[in-house]
């Protein structure tokens, strides 16, 4: 059935019977997998000693994390109390400022914090607002995120270390960001401890980055749907954008030497290959991405107990973005924005609006002949059809059979890709008369 006719079907049954009578729970989530020495063995023998060594290294620099803290409160009457969380994606580290603010006492109030909560392993932690308090000797490197039980059971987090050090939320390419407006700045001795420090967090990226290109959402790896590969709210794509900045050293990215540059166009070159690579196809044919990819298989994996493994529409469209910003596009760049555009194009629900009806109704999808276009948030990676999960890992094919906490709790619908689909047009203009007529030299 063309997904088009399968669309006003099943608009037509959820705004007919809100109560999903049609519908049917389709499945449950599966757990994704940790990187493991077992996991690692059944890769092909040539592929082993790369992860071995990576999976190695983590675990050198987890052990280093928690050792300095530990040395940090060794005789420390009290330990100084969590850092108090900020927003989700952090404050405090505006990017778009006049370049003289970035000189201000503020900004250098903020570019200390940054520095004082960098972990020994070179990153930060999430949801931080770095215009707080400067961290206090022996104080977590994070703000604890509090989780409910049935969010928790999909990880295998330690009680207390969690998130110290991740890509996350924005984590860590916020802050390398920031602080490469602020020495830009501060060009003598006042600006080297930032670039010290932006120096550190790009070697943790690199560190961070798996053999095969891409990065876990968490690192050093603290296991289960962390280790993935991560898409997941830009993740991947904030990183190669740093990286990218990072390898051209120009404007406030000019101080970095050479060599650091020179190995982030590697790893930049690297992530690039593994974004073509994940690219999902289904029946031989390209489509787009899932929120996260399985680190040794790059299959589609799930993350938490509502987020299945599936293709994800705004992700895909941000990495079809990452892709049209590349100079002198190789024919499988194009091939892949093609496909992966004319997917999004096909799949684009109109004629809907997803809104909050009232207190007690909570969000439906409403008809409105003016809306449009928006996409589900997670495609079936058979059916390329809407799904959607719940907290006790069920996953549905109708939204009205979620639990009203999760229907309403969570974006389902979005309009990111109309942004791509917009750059694309422009894109497809400027490209050589060789691409033409959708065939690549």
């Amino acid at each position: 059935m063309k997904f088009a006719k399968w669309m006003m079907i099943a608009i037509t049954i959820l705004l007919a019977c809100p109560g999903g009578a049609a519908a049917k729970m389709i499945g449950y989530m599966t757990a994704a997998e940790p990187i493991t020495e077992a996991r690692i063995a059944r890769l092909p023998e040539s592929e082993r000693p790369a992860w071995i060594a990576y999976l190695m290294r983590s675990r050198t620099l987890l052990r280093a994390d928690k050792a300095a803290l530990a040395a940090e409160r060794k005789g420390l009457a009290d330990v100084p109390p969590p850092p108090a969380p900020g927003p989700s994606g952090g404050a405090g580290m505006p990017l778009d400022r006049a370049a003289a603010w970035y000189a201000s006492p503020e900004t250098r109030h903020v570019a200390d914090t940054i520095v004082s909560f960098q972990t020994p392993a070179g990153g930060w932690g999430k949801n931080a607002d770095r215009a707080g308090p400067a961290r206090l000797r022996g104080q977590y490197y994070v703000p604890v995120e509090k989780l409910p039980v049935d969010v928790k059971d999909n990880t295998r987090h330690e009680e207390h270390w969690n998130y110290v050090g991740t890509i996350d939320n924005n984590a860590t390419t916020s802050e390398l960001r920031f602080l490469a407006r602020v020495q830009a700045q501060l060009p003598g001795p006042e600006g080297d401890l930032y670039r010290a420090c932006f120096l550190k967090g790009v070697r943790y990226l690199l560190n961070a980055q798996f053999p095969n290109g891409g990065w876990p959402q968490i690192y050093p790896l603290e296991g289960g749907y962390h280790d993935a590969l991560t898409y997941n709210d830009n993740a991947i794509a904030k990183v190669v954008e740093v990286l990218s900045r990072t390898a051209e050293r120009k404007g406030d990215y000019a101080f970095v030497p050479p060599s650091v540059a020179a190995e982030a166009k590697s790893a930049w070159d690297r992530a690039i290959a593994v974004i073509l690579a994940t690219q999902v196809k289904v029946d031989g044919k390209r489509t787009i991405w899932a929120q996260q990819h399985d680190a040794l298989t790059l299959q589609p994996v799930g993350a938490r107990n509502f987020e299945p493994a599936a293709l994800a529409s705004d992700e895909s469209a941000d990495l079809l973005m990452v892709l049209m910003r590349l100079p002198n596009p190789s024919p499988a760049v194009v091939v892949a924005v093609r496909d992966g555009i004319s997917w999004l194009q096909a799949h684009a629900i109109r004629g809907y609006e997803w809104k909050r009806i009232s207190p007690s109704e909570g969000h439906r999808l409403v008809a409105d002949p003016a809306a449009g276009p928006i996409w589900s948030r997670y495609y079936d990676v058979r059916t390329l059809q809407p799904i959607f999960g719940d907290r006790d890992k069920s996953i549905h094919d109708d939204i009205s059979d979620l639990s009203s906490e999760r229907r309403d709790g969570y974006s389902w619908f979005n309009s990111g890709p109309v942004k791509a689909l917009a750059v694309y047009r422009k894109w497809e203009a400027g490209l050589p008369a060789s691409f033409a007529n959708g065939i690549a030299p």
